[in-house]
């Protein structure tokens, strides 16, 4: 049975832990709102973004002179994953579920006979996918946003990185896998096809305000496709940081404000439990004492 001394020292060290926790559910909630905005004003834009390369990808189809990112390689060998998760642990499920999915998609490739290959972006991806896919990762980027959110410079430089291994011929396929922002408790995990271009789906496509728009395009397809895909990559990139963002926050306010209820409760126990031995401590005392006065 545990003393009175180490039962206080165990109060205090839960009071500690949970003073801790309460403040990073503060400052996780004060950065979250920052990151929600910037994930949901990114959104328009973005998708307008993909609506109006897939209006020009369904004119261009399977032409010749159509670029490389639209058509492909012709191939299906090589699969690109471009994993985003964050570079601090303490946010419930946010890094797990995207690498638990990763595995299970890099499984289910190897199984059908395909190479991969991972870039991660963010340590903890990193950390948890190496011990079962290391020989697979090919680079990594650390401390993306740790200057007050992700910037359209970092994602840049990510999608020139990836333009220019395809077109070195290093993969065939390219996809990023994040978690898109829905509330503070929920965020999906998705996989989003970025080389070659893959158009919205019908649903997608006709939730925007300008479905079923017809286009103009000058001077041509083709000139204007061979700037517009690498700039819709890097935004596309942009976005799923952003929503990556968002995400880390909710999950990390939402496992704070967990860990500070719990820690309340452990103290409630704790207190009882203190409580009671230091009860029960006098009244053996008072035992002793009335035991010692009979006998004399």
């Amino acid at each position: 049975m545990a003393s009175l001394k180490d039962l206080r020292v165990r109060i205090n060290s839960v009071r500690q832990t949970q003073k801790i926790t309460s403040a990073m559910k503060l400052v996780a909630a004060s950065k979250l709102r920052r990151a929600q905005d910037a994930a949901e004003a990114a959104r328009p834009f973005s998708e307008r973004m993909e609506r109006m390369v897939g209006s020009l990808a369904e004119i261009m189809g399977e032409r010749e002179e159509a670029p490389a990112m639209l058509r492909g390689t012709g191939k299906d060998d090589t699969h690109l994953f471009v994993v985003a998760t964050a570079d601090r642990g303490l946010c419930g499920g946010f890094n797990s579920s995207i690498t638990r999915a990763t595995r299970a998609r890099l499984k289910e490739l190897a199984e059908q006979g395909k190479t991969t290959k991972i870039i991660c972006v963010g340590r903890k991806g990193r950390e948890q996918l190496r011990r079962e896919f290391g020989g697979s990762i090919i680079d990594h980027t650390d401390g993306i946003g740790r200057s007050g959110g992700p910037s359209f410079e970092e994602a840049d430089a990510i999608g020139r990185g990836l333009t220019q291994r395809f077109e070195a011929g290093e993969f065939d396929t390219c996809t990023v896998v994040y978690n898109r922002f829905k509330t503070v408790m929920s965020q999906v995990v998705t996989f989003q096809q970025l080389i070659p271009f893959s158009p919205p789906t019908q649903a997608e496509a006709e939730g925007g305000d300008d479905s079923g728009a017809i286009y103009d395009f000058e001077p041509d397809e083709e000139m204007i496709l061979s700037d517009l895909l690498p700039r819709n990559l890097s935004i596309q990139i942009f976005r799923s940081l952003l929503e990556n963002a968002a995400s880390e926050q909710g999950a990390r306010m939402t496992a704070m404000d967990s860990a500070t209820r719990n820690a309340g409760e452990m103290i409630d126990k704790l207190t009882l439990n203190y409580n009671r031995t230091r009860q029960a401590q006098i009244t053996k005392e008072l035992i002793e004492i009335i035991s010692g006065a009979e006998a004399l």
